[in-house]
This record gives C-alpha cells, sequence and structure tokens, in this order.
C-alpha cells in the first residue's frame, strides 16, 4: 500500500488546476502588462482571478497583490510593517516562539536592524494566549505576526481575538495562513487581519505561486524592483497559469471544506487513538484545536529520520517536522517551544492526511508505526537504559 502522509510539505495538484493552468498557458499566453488584445484578455483573466481570491477571503479588489508563495508574501508583510514602524518611531514587533522559519528568520534580520522582538510562549497545546499577546504590546509595537495554524503541530491560533486585540490598540496584524487557506474559513474583515499570506501548493494548486492580502490604506515596501506589475509592489510578469490554477484549486477546496474537513477528523482522531496505545509516546499540540489533517507525535527512545526512512519502504510518506528544514540535524524548534526535551524532539513523526485517505489507510499507518517504534526501540541504547532505569521516562 502507498500513503502520501506529508500535506503540509505540499499537496498533489487537483486535476481540475491542472486542466486551467493547461488552458491557461495555451489560451491566454499573452503579457497582461501588454496594450494589444492577446495581451488584455490575459489582464482579464488575472483580475478575474483576483477577485475570486477577494471574494474567498472577504477582502476587496484591490487588497491582493500575487507573490511566488508563502515565504515571500512573509517576508513582504514584515519588512513593510517594519518599515512602516520605524517612520513613526515604532520598533517593537510581537510575534510567537513556534512561527515557520520565513517568519523568525525575517525577525532576526530586523532584529540586527535595531528593531526588539518579542516571541510569546505557545505552552504545551500549542496555542497562543491572547491575554499574554495583549500584556507584550506597549506604545512603540508596530506589528504583530501570528501564524493561523501551525506547520508542525496543526494547533488553530485564536485569530479572531488577536485581531481585535490589535485593532484595539492600533497595532498591524499579520498573520501567516499558508497552512490554514483552504482548510479553514477566513474572513480578514470579521477577523480584523491587516496582512495575510497564503501558498497554492498547500491547497492542491501549483508551487511558486502565492498571494498576499494587504488592507487598504498599508504601504508595502518592495522586494523586487523593476516594474509596475501588481500596483508597482510587485515587479516581474504574473504567472498566469499558476494563479489561474491557484484559484480553481482554493475554489474547490473551499466548495469542499465541511466535507473534507469532517472526513479527514474522523481518520485522524482515528490514527491518533491507534498510536496513542504506543507506550511512552505523546501526541504534540491541542487534541481538538488542530487542522482536521495534522497528526503529530513524539516516541521516546528512537530517531525521528530513521522511522521516517523505515516507513517511506514500507510506501508510506511522512515526516519529522517542517520540509524546510528537513536535513538539519537540530530538533524541532516547534516541539522546543511546547517544552519538549531535545530526545524526545528528535523522535518525532508528523502526518499530515489528505482527503483521499481511507480507514484501510489508518490502520495500515497505524500497524506499520507500531512495528517501526518498536523494532527502533529493540536497538536503541537510550530505550535500553530508560528500561534499565538509568534513565527516567519523559512521555
Amino acid at each position: 500500500m502507498k500513503i502520501y502522509a506529508d500535506n503540509a510539505a505540499t499537496t498533489k495538484m487537483s486535476k481540475a488546476a491542472i486542466d486551467t493552468m493547461v488552458m491557461c498557458m495555451d489560451e491566454y499566453y499573452g503579457n497582461p502588462s501588454s496594450l494589444y488584445m492577446i495581451g488584455q484578455k490575459a489582464k482579464e483573466k488575472l483580475e478575474y482571478a483576483r477577485c475570486c481570491i477577494c471574494d474567498i477571503i472577504n477582502a476587496d479588489r484591490n487588497e491582493v497583490i500575487f507573490t511566488s508563495g508563502g515565504s515571500e508574501a512573509d517576508n513582504q508583510a514584515l519588512l513593510s510593517a517594519a518599515e512602516i514602524g520605524r517612520k513613526k518611531g515604532k520598533m517593537h514587533i510581537i510575534s510567537s516562539a513556534f512561527e515557520h522559519h520565513a517568519i523568525l528568520h525575517t525577525l532576526k534580520k530586523l532584529e540586527k536592524q535595531g528593531f526588539e522582538i518579542t516571541l510569546l510562549p505557545v505552552h504545551e497545546n500549542g496555542i497562543v494566549i491572547p491575554k499574554e499577546l495583549e500584556a507584550a504590546i506597549r506604545e512603540d509595537t508596530c506589528l504583530v505576526t501570528i501564524m493561523t495554524a501551525n506547520n508542525e503541530i496543526g494547533t488553530i491560533q485564536p485569530i479572531k481575538e488577536i485581531g481585535e486585540i490589535c485593532k484595539k490598540h492600533g497595532v498591524l496584524f499579520h498573520t501567516d495562513a499558508v497552512q490554514a487557506i483552504g482548510h479553514l474559513k477566513i474572513d480578514v474583515k470579521e477577523m480584523n487581519i491587516d496582512m495575510l499570506s497564503a501558498s497554492a501548493h498547500k491547497f492542491h494548486g501549483p508551487k511558486g505561486t502565492g498571494f498576499l492580502y494587504v488592507r487598504k490604506g498599508i504601504v508595502l515596501t518592495n522586494l523586487i524592483e523593476g516594474g509596475a506589475q501588481e500596483k508597482g509592489k510587485r515587479a516581474g510578469t504574473e504567472n498566469l497559469p499558476g494563479i489561474m490554477a491557484m484559484v480553481t484549486a482554493l475554489e474547490e477546496a473551499v466548495e469542499n471544506m465541511d466535507k473534507h474537513n469532517a472526513h479527514k477528523e474522523k481518520v485522524r482522531d482515528y490514527i491518533i487513538k491507534g498510536l496513542s496505545e504506543i507506550p511512552h509516546s505523546a501526541l504534540n499540540g491541542d487534541a481538538k484545536s488542530r487542522l482536521s489533517g495534522n497528526i503529530n507525535f513524539s516516541f521516546e527512545g528512537i530517531e525521528g529520520e530513521s522511522l521516517l526512512i523505515l516507513l517511506d519502504q514500507r510506501g508510506i510518506s511522512a515526516s519529522s517536522g517542517s520540509a524546510c528544514t528537513s536535513g538539519s540535524l537540530d530538533p524541532s524548534h516547534v516541539l522546543l517551544s511546547i517544552g519538549r526535551i531535545h530526545d524526545v524532539a528528535h523522535g518525532s513523526l508528523r502526518l499530515s492526511l489528505g482527503e483521499d485517505i481511507t480507514l484501510d489507510g489508518a490502520d495500515y499507518i497505524i500497524k506499520n508505526v507500531k512495528e517501526v517504534v518498536s523494532y527502533l526501540r529493540g536497538f536503541s541504547p537510550v530505550w535500553r537504559d530508560l528500561q534499565e532505569g538509568k534513565r527516567e521516562y519523559i512521555l
């Protein structure tokens, strides 16, 4: 049996998205910036795509710009908010300890430029507490950036409450919604979101395509210079086939969201119950306030890399954390942020389910994870020390 269970890293493009992309390459190949008819037809499609996305997130037509993906959108949002803050003498930014590295690395860059960064704790359940966030806001706070849903442990943050707090204090609020768009309902006005990042390949669209929502009145700092595309804020000929495929995928995802979430939640909880039977294991993150397809477990006494390799040999594609940090020997910063010690964080497994997961597939996952964990523990010196009482169990 072959099971792809790493949808948080990327999803397979839907057939409808592929068909839209091919059609667009064939029929709307003109440059949207050109004045002749072929170019203007492409421009019409570009603006149609923009309107579709705005309708889905309840934004105004001119509040969305297209990007190469979530990382670019995150960078532009943070650097823009920082520049706005700098001009007002506000040099303090609030985020959380378990953000995506596109956020954390940009914050480190800003820290070197004189900004003061406060990283809020997320506690054992992996959720930011709004009262703690409000207490951290100062007179010189220019931005709060909190992800909508975590990419590793799947926990969903109280975005509406955070947005209300930021609006109350007059602080810009950005959310990295890369893992959430297409899987959770997003209304930027109701949630008081000022800026939002999204990436198509997380909801069955193409890689290399995304968007940034920017509330009207916020002045963006350009990352790319060279042309007047995207209101002069993102130079370069727009990737119309990718953009149109992204819209098709997003419309599909939103239309089927409730049905898909109900199915994935059922299978997710079934797998969580099965993996919880493994001794000295623990689910990472809140059991209920998490993405419908996300499962993240730590198993004491093993290495996550070995677990992934052996599962792959059995046809199960999974992850130990973010795809952006695969190859790193360091334990997940997300797991460390919720209190897992290094040894335990190293033995983690992330399963991110797709809509095609079945209960038969779930049984296959449970059976093989149990067998592989038992096998790895059989020759683990750490596990031997635990069993002999030379070390104390953590989980």
